[in-house]
């Protein structure tokens, strides 16, 4: 007997072309967190042409798609809309108009995957019944859409899903999955340092504080907290991402900044490598005879927790739909998704899905070249296939949400599962 999957999914066809047409049309214009304007109309008009009710502007430029079809439970399903600030090294013909902008995390993607999701299950709505919650978020790239999302109304507003669904391109093969139960997102943070010097000629340094060379010790050294200070058994990342100083070659300056990216998993490795990289700043600072260095956090989000038995009920039903479905392990990458469901108290369910030729991938993945020749997430030459990975998107979404949507006609006495 057919499935209700199968049944919903027959309208891919006839909704194919318009996707991959937005789909392009999405990364030549990308936009930055907060700025997604044009983005967010484009999502408003074509959901609500599906037949959802849509609110535009909820934590600055997201939009909430909402569909009530009986009684059953509420699923959020989520894409993110931002891009970076990276200038596009392509060739594609759709590739950025805009300068210093580019869509190098796939979350063109993922808004098209969903926009493709919402319109099959709402051609589709006599094979489920429930409350569909689809959330298009600004701002993911500076992990601060979500929370905005919420301190917005976005539950009191629309209602409190019952579980909480998303996924994210990799480089995995397109038509792949990647599925780990856990915790399974990095934590991260931001550590903004302002290093004080005391400026001067670039001809008598013996008169200056001179902030590059502080800066420069500062970094190496900040190279060993996860080389000597986190145990082998741990994980953590810490990146200098940034380094700004100086006017001139022979100007002294009075001060460099550096942003300083952290990731971990555990939150004593976590506060332990916070705690490293400030006495590192300010010993560094004091061995200088430099002034107090200035250090402050932000953009910072927990570690994505996925709810085991959750994501054991979703993938069972994706590897209906998807013949190979992988353990990614632990993804150092950090997602603020998983404020969706520590806010609503529901479980958080969040997978990859590929965009890479297959052939390609296993190429460099058996040829030990796989760093070298696939671009990764952010980087200027990302450049994921169209297709498959568009229709791979689509139908991981709508598995997904069929996964917890009540069966079509549910009786009105219908309970949550798991609650009294």
């Amino acid at each position: 007997m057919t499935s209700a999957r199968e049944n919903v999914m027959k309208g891919l066809d006839d909704v194919r072309s318009g996707l991959e047409d937005l789909y392009r049309d999405l990364h030549a214009h990308p936009e930055l967190g907060y700025q997604e304007h044009r983005t967010a109309a484009e999502v408003a008009r074509r959901v609500e042409g599906a037949g959802y009710e849509v609110t535009t502007g909820v934590g600055r430029t997201g939009v909430v798609a909402v569909l009530r079809n009986g009684p059953g439970p509420t699923v959020l399903l989520r894409a993110d809309m931002d891009a970076l600030p990276v200038e596009e090294q392509t060739d594609l013909p759709y590739r950025s108009t805009v300068d210093g902008v580019m869509h190098a995390c796939g979350h063109d993607m993922h808004t098209t995957c969903l926009i493709g999701a919402l319109d099959l299950l709402a051609r589709g709505r006599d094979q489920w019944s429930g409350t569909i919650l689809g959330v298009f978020q600004p701002a993911e790239e500076v992990v601060s859409g979500a929370v905005a999302m919420l301190e917005d109304g976005l539950y009191e507003r629309f209602g409190k899903p019952d579980i909480t669904l998303g996924q994210h391109l990799a480089p995995l093969p397109a038509g792949w999955l990647g599925c780990h139960p856990g915790p399974a997102f990095a934590a991260t943070d931001t550590v903004e340092v302002r290093l004080h010097g005391k400026g001067g000629h670039g001809s008598r340094p013996e008169t200056t504080v001179d902030p590059v060379v502080l800066a420069a010790s500062t970094v190496l050294r900040l190279q060993t907290i996860v080389s000597r200070e986190v145990s082998a058994k741990d994980h953590a990342v810490v990146t200098v991402g940034t380094i700004h100083g100086g006017t001139r070659d022979n100007i002294i300056p009075e001060h460099v900044d550096l942003g300083v990216n952290v990731r971990a998993f555990d939150e004593q490795v976590r506060a332990r490598v916070l705690a490293a990289i400030e006495r590192i700043v300010r010993g560094e600072a004091a061995t200088a005879g430099a002034p107090e260095p200035e250090i402050s956090l932000s953009n910072a989000t927990p570690v994505l927790v996925n709810d085991e038995a959750a994501m054991e009920r979703t993938k069972a039903a994706l590897a209906e739909a998807f013949p190979v479905i992988v353990d990614p392990g632990l993804v150092t990458g950090s997602e603020d998704f998983g404020h969706f469901g520590t806010a609503a108290g529901v479980p958080t369910c969040y997978w990859l899905f590929g965009g890479i030729d297959q052939d390609t991938f296993l190429a460099a993945y058996t040829g030990g070249t796989f760093d070298r020749d696939i671009p990764s997430n952010h980087s200027p030459r990302f450049a994921p296939l169209v297709q498959p990975t568009l229709d791979g998107g689509v139908t991981a979404l709508v598995t997904g949400a069929l996964a917890w949507l009540a069966p079509a006609a549910a009786p009105s006495s219908w309970v949550p599962p798991g609650r009294p």
